[in-house]
């Protein structure tokens, strides 16, 4: 079995992965750790989770956890991936990141360190999203300047960065497949007189509200048709799901960073 450690077990994340570990007899709960002044240090991580007893404590911190396991999935906050990161690689412990929001310095940091270690890191670790990043690039290839590109991403009201990892990875997908540099034709918000659109524009737009999962549309608009790729996450367990994934296949891999296209093959497609 495998043996995985939680960050952010009393998250809406962790609950979730712990769920999903609970319900595969392929993986073993071997730690659990939240933030030093979380109300969820010292609980049971499976009662937290609503999945029983599990004999899991959850720590104050990384280095308090069990040693003897193979994998930490991470879905907390960038600046606690970043140390959470540190402690793997003084481990050798292979990690599956979910985390969203970095800054570019922490970004740039943590791709340095897990590089030398075993690690899956992908803002959505969803299977359908993965297949739609794959089904937009082709998309866009085809259509080229003569469709217009848009995004458009929902979440809850709890959510904290904006625009989602997801929908990020998507424009730079249309920007990657289309020749365009993201940095100056992504348009994140219009108001006012601004003009007729760009054709190299690349909009992304943001909703937040109530306890939306998550839902990202990708629009190609084009004179007369115009076509949609729609995907709506309804339950957090599909991103749950994709991490384990994500972590039996990272184990048996060489030392290097990966993401999910790597995981479900889909770069070889």
């Amino acid at each position: 079995m495998l043996k995985v450690i939680v960050a952010g077990a009393a998250g809406r994340m962790g609950k979730q992965i712990i769920k999903a570990l609970s319900d595969d007899d392929r993986f073993v709960l071997k730690g659990a750790f939240e933030s030093p002044d979380h109300p969820a240090v010292g609980q049971d991580a499976g009662l937290l989770a609503g999945v029983g007893s599990s004999g899991v404590i959850v720590e104050d911190s990384f280095e308090k956890t069990d040693r003897d396991a193979d994998v930490l999935i991470d879905f907390t906050t960038p600046e606690a991936t970043l140390k959470n990161v540190r402690v793997a690689k003084s481990r050798n412990l292979a990690m599956v990141i979910g985390t969203t929001g970095f800054s570019d310095d922490i970004l740039h940091e943590i791709t340095g360190i897990v590089s030398e270690i075993k690690c899956v890191m992908a803002p959505n670790m969803s299977v359908g999203v993965n297949v739609m990043f794959k089904i937009a690039g082709e998309l866009a290839k085809i259509l080229g300047n003569d469709y217009d590109m848009e995004i458009i991403e929902a979440h809850h009201n709890l959510k904290k960065d904006a625009p989602s990892g997801t929908a990020l990875r998507l424009a730079d997908v249309l920007a990657g497949a289309t020749g365009r540099d993201l940095e100056s034709t992504a348009v994140y918000c219009r108001k006012g007189i601004i003009g007729e659109r760009d054709r190299e524009e690349i909009g992304i737009q943001v909703i937040r509200g109530g306890d939306i999962t998550g839902e990202h549309t990708v629009m190609f608009a084009g004179t007369g048709e115009r076509i949609e790729l729609i995907h709506r996450a309804h339950n957090r367990g599909n991103f749950a799901r994709g991490a384990l994934r994500a972590a039996l296949w990272v184990v048996k891999q060489p030392e290097g960073l990966y993401d999910m296209q790597d995981v479900l093959g889909l770069k070889d497609l």
